[in-house]
């Protein structure tokens, strides 16, 4: 394949040729909508991360034993981590990343730490936004399983620019994100019109046969994310809040793969489920970081659609060549350009509120 002068193929002509990336969007929240200049076809990405070893030290104080996960990715505010970070964005054309604090959630039993340390989060990704006010939008994070607490710190955040949703882990410490409690949560998010980010939080589906065989993330996160999407589904979140727009990560674990074997089994095993989960599944999204693994994305598009699905990175995990086939996958599946645009556009920014 021939290449320009500048090192560029055709194909990265055409592909990020259009994109208006430094710059591309202004991330502003002005009464629950994100203005912004995105250039048609800007790369949105709805799955990064950023955090500080501050953060990180109070987590260690708090009680958490896995930092160590989220230390020296290259995910810090440093200015030199900051202009990698932008420069890989930059290499795939991504003109917006949305960050979320998860998997290191601020979800503790102490009302007192679990508000700190949400607080804390928070103030962090205000200062990325308003340093970055372009290139950046976050969700919330919020000191579940304290309800109260966290619609105080919606109510907080949400005056602030660029932030366009709440992300919670897979879980809330060892209670389903579908238990009753979490209601009044759902239901402001949903008046809001706003999202809700879902993300593992690396506790191995609470099972000593993936934590005590080092299969946490390996194996533990998609499984997380399973439980995730059939407890929101089995309770009938996504029909009873039609507002709320709930961004499943990876996929949706492996919910893609037993679509049909949910809805054949589901009839017996759990007859009063509200709706069969291949129309539930629906009524969500769900992001592409699937390790530029081809067949794990046909099967999404297959089971769930194209217009279901929303461009992540996953930034840091998917460090170096596998960051650029992250978005180099979405283009080499055999989907068709307007599904592409989709993905890498449309949808996110429907969500997200980016003009």
């Amino acid at each position: 394949m021939s290449n320009d002068k500048s090192g560029m193929s055709r194909r990265d002509v055409l592909r990020y040729g259009s994109l208006s990336v430094a710059g591309a969007a202004a991330g502003l929240l002005f009464g629950g909508k994100v203005e912004a200049q995105a250039s048609l076809g800007t790369t949105i990405d709805v799955h990064g991360h950023v955090w500080t070893n501050e953060y990180l030290d109070m987590m260690d104080k708090f009680g958490k034993k896995d930092t160590w996960v989220q230390r020296n990715k290259g995910a810090g505010m440093g200015d030199a981590e900051m202009q990698k970070h932008l420069e890989m964005m930059d290499s795939v054309g991504i003109g917006i990343q949305a960050l979320s604090i998860c998997p290191q959630a601020p979800h503790f039993e102490n009302k007192d730490n679990a508000v700190m340390a949400a607080r804390k989060a928070n103030d962090i990704y205000a200062e990325v936004l308003q340093k970055w006010p372009t290139r950046f939008l976050a969700y919330v994070a919020l000191p579940l399983p304290h309800v109260d607490e966290s619609l105080k710190e919606m109510e907080r955040m949400f005056s602030h620019k660029g932030f366009v949703g709440a992300t919670i882990a897979t879980s809330i410490l060892d209670k389903s994100i579908a238990d009753e409690a979490f209601m009044p949560v759902y239901q402001e998010l949903n008046r809001r019109n706003s999202v809700l980010f879902i993300h593992p939080g690396g506790y191995s589906a609470y099972s000593p046969l993936i934590s005590e065989h080092r299969l946490t993330w390996m194996i533990g996160a998609p499984i997380e994310d399973t439980i995730a999407v059939m407890h929101l589904i089995t309770r009938g979140i996504p029909q009873e809040f039609p507002n709320l727009k709930i961004i499943n990560t990876h996929l949706g674990g492996s919910v893609p793969v037993l679509m049909q074997r949910l809805d054949n089994i589901s009839t017996w095993e759990y007859p009063s489920i509200p709706e069969k989960p291949s129309i539930a599944v629906r009524k969500m999204w769900y992001d592409t970081v699937g390790h530029g693994y081809d067949p794990a994305l046909k099967a999404a598009v297959d089971s769930i659609g194209a217009d279901r699905l929303v461009f992540g990175t996953d930034y840091p995990y998917e460090p170096g060549p596998l960051f650029k086939r992250a978005a180099d996958y979405i283009h080499e599946v055999g989907l068709k350009k307007e599904e592409v645009d989709r993905i890498l556009h449309g949808n996110p920014a429907q969500l997200l509120k980016v003009s």
